[in-house]
């Protein structure tokens, strides 16, 4: 970079190029769509601000409506998307998003575009292909023929909110068909970032910060259900924001917080938290616990610990203990020792789907039935970590009473618990994400 300057991309590379090989290797290897975009972008990171936008759009886009892409696609093309070659199929999925979804693109140039990237990437001969089904698709834009909501309810819902079937039926058996077409609708809504200052910030200091991230284009809002959280609108890039290197405010999602305040952390607390990563409920325990209490914080890897340590300096939290545990060993050292355990584990995620999108492709009955034997080995632990009168906050970011309400229920039952609080949160109103935590009470060592 010189004069301070963005400077082009290499090579004639633009940004659905770039946006091209980010979701073919997302489809290739696997790998999880929010690291990979947040990779892709610090590499291009000399771009402008509007070329990361429309990479960052694009290929959260194509990969969060994947399944209406591909209805609307095989409604027009001879060739079903299944069999079509693996770039072809995501140049498709590409611009049809444009055509759909991005109003400041014209349809003209989503599909000429990749036309010309089919050339580049040496199918000349499927250029004409690419070219008459993405037009077809710019003809059709307003009558393409959705399934039925009459006659095919699910498969209806499952096209216009790009949801598997199998997810779909799941929910309408636990929550019924109105609760489950809102938990679609809050899963696509665009969310804000929400924060939290830390505790140490001083009133007129928030109202500076405020003021300076508002004259950045940065909206700012209270959250509705937390009193010190703010939602802030238009702040893509949150690490670059006045204050967050100097520790003023740091990133943490209400629903996270809700749950931190339902454990009713009190001065001088010991806070055990085994499933800590990347330390959000860590530092607001740190907050809570203060004068005199802190808080023992684990996760099961180095990266996982390195992220709650580098968050701890950042937040200049002097009473956290960071180390890296496994919560599936039991450790007698801490039998009995801590005022709350915080044990939010593994869980299917499907409450975080509005941002971490891939999930919703990757998970399975079969993988749902093996995480709750999982959690199971993990709570059979942490139990044992809670004094007698103590508290331990189970939590999960998912929505699925087998992992939750079901959860907390056997958790009572087996290991002498009373149930004192449990909340359910649903994504919506651009409020949270889907969470589920409780309050239980030890009632008998």
């Amino acid at each position: 970079m010189t004069n301070g300057k963005k400077q082009p991309a290499p090579c004639g590379i633009n940004g659905r190029e770039i946006v091209l090989d980010l979701l073919l290797e997302w489809e290739r290897e696997k790998t999880f769509s929010h690291k990979l975009i947040r990779d892709v972008l610090n590499k291009y990171d000399y771009l402008s601000g509007q070329e990361k936008a429309f990479i960052k759009r694009l290929s959260e886009g194509t990969i969060e409506r994947q399944i209406e892409l591909d209805y609307i696609i095989d409604k027009v093309s001879s060739v079903p998307v299944r069999k079509m070659k693996p770039l072809i199929r995501v140049l498709m999925r590409m611009a049809v998003y444009q055509i759909f979804y991005m109003d400041g693109v014209p349809d003209a140039a989503a599909v000429s575009e990749a036309v010309k990237l089919a050339g580049k990437r040496k199918f000349q001969n499927l250029k004409g292909f690419v070219n008459g089904v993405l037009r077809n698709v710019v003809k059709q834009k307003e009558t393409i023929a959705y399934p039925d909501q009459g006659t095919e309810p699910q498969k209806a819902l499952s096209v216009k909110y790009s949801m598997p079937l199998w997810l779909i039926e799941f929910w309408e058996k636990q929550y019924g068909g109105e609760q489950t077409e809102k938990i679609l609708k809050g899963l696509l809504e665009v969310r804000p970032v929400t924060i939290r200052f830390a505790a140490s910030v001083e009133e007129a200091q928030r109202r500076e910060w405020i003021s300076q991230v508002e004259s950045m284009g940065v909206t700012v809002k209270k959250h509705p259900k937390v009193s010190y959280a703010l939602d802030l609108y238009g702040a893509e890039g949150v690490a670059s924001l006045p204050g967050y290197e100097e520790g003023i405010f740091t990133v943490q999602d209400a629903s996270s917080m809700l749950a931190v305040e339902a454990a009713e952390i009190k001065p001088g607390d010991l806070v055990l938290d085994i499933c800590a990563a990347p330390g959000g409920k860590t530092m607001l325990a740190a907050e809570k616990v203060l004068p005199g209490g802190s808080v023992l914080s684990r996760d099961v890897s180095d990266q996982k610990v390195w992220q709650i340590e580098e968050n701890i300096e950042r937040m200049h939290l002097s009473n956290v203990k960071c180390e890296v545990y496994d919560a599936t060993v039991y450790d007698f050292a801490m039998e009995g020792k801590a005022d709350v355990v915080i044990a939010d584990v593994p869980c299917s995620g499907l409450g975080v789907m509005g941002k971490k999108r891939d999930i919703k492709y990757h998970v399975t009955p079969e993988g749902l039935q093996s995480l709750l034997q999982l959690q199971k080995e993990i709570v059979n632990n942490a139990v044992k970590y809670v004094k007698e009168g103590g508290i331990l906050l189970y939590s999960t970011c998912t929505i699925n009473k087998a992992e939750n309400e079901e959860m907390a229920e056997w958790i009572c039952s087996r290991f002498g618990f009373r149930q004192e609080h449990a909340q359910q949160l649903f994504p919506g109103g651009g409020e949270n994400d889907g969470f589920f935590f409780a309050r239980l009470r030890k009632t008998k060592a």
